[in-house]
């Protein structure tokens, strides 16, 4: 069953409490698909009022700031063996090439990357427990924590709500012709955004690592 075909089965407010919690456990550290019941729960709320909008993009932001923020305390407390552990837990995603690779982002953008991170499938796994372990300074952390979270969580959700509000009154007057269109638009754009995301992380993996430490 789809994602968004299972969220219509289910009270609004399970819907809330889903987001939140999936989204908390993903900035957490553990592997989920954050950005896709999101993005599925939006997309719901666009067509079904009985999900408020405002309340599911807060959902959301809680979720992320709130998962990032243990993520950190436990990747502080636990160090680089919490990263081995994780690394035999979740081969595929903490391996130590990715590790590398997010260590490298860490070390030359320092609370940037906590930021930017959210909106990088890697990166927003890695974020709260890497900035721990790298012993960033809270109040950076925290910061970059905060604005990204909303940035992104509540971003989203205004985004995919809004697009699937005009989708659904547009399509309604071009019928499958919009359809396909907008399948079309939307398959380039993912083609693009991967793209970018692709060159961003081999420039990222091949540049030298700067021997900044992310220090108060």
């Amino acid at each position: 069953m789809h994602v968004q075909e299972w969220l219509e089965t289910i009270p609004a407010v399970a819907v809330y409490v889903l987001v939140g919690v999936v989204i908390g456990l993903e900035s957490l550290g553990i592997p989920l698909p954050g950005e896709i019941v999101l993005v599925s729960s939006a997309l719901l709320a666009s067509q079904h009022g009985d999900i408020n909008p405002y309340v599911l993009g807060a959902c959301a932001v809680a979720g992320a700031i709130i998962g990032d923020s243990i993520g950190y305390a436990i990747g502080r407390k636990g160090g680089r063996p919490l990263l081995a552990w994780l690394g035999k837990k979740f081969p595929k995603h903490f391996s130590e090439a990715n590790i590398a690779l997010a260590e490298r982002s860490f070390q030359k953008w320092g609370m940037w990357a906590v930021f930017f991170g959210r909106f990088i499938a890697l990166l927003r796994i890695f974020a709260g427990p890497l900035a721990g372990v790298l012993q960033m300074p809270y109040w950076k952390f925290l910061i970059a924590n905060v604005f990204g979270g909303i940035l992104w969580a509540g971003g989203t959700t205004a985004v995919i709500y809004s697009v699937g509000i005009v989708a659904e009154a547009w399509l309604k007057r071009f019928s499958w012709l919009g359809l396909v269109l907008a399948v079309l638009i939307g398959v380039a754009s993912m083609l693009i955004v991967k793209n970018r995301a692709k060159k961003a992380a081999e420039r990222v993996e091949t540049a030298e690592p700067e021997p900044v430490a992310v220090a108060d």
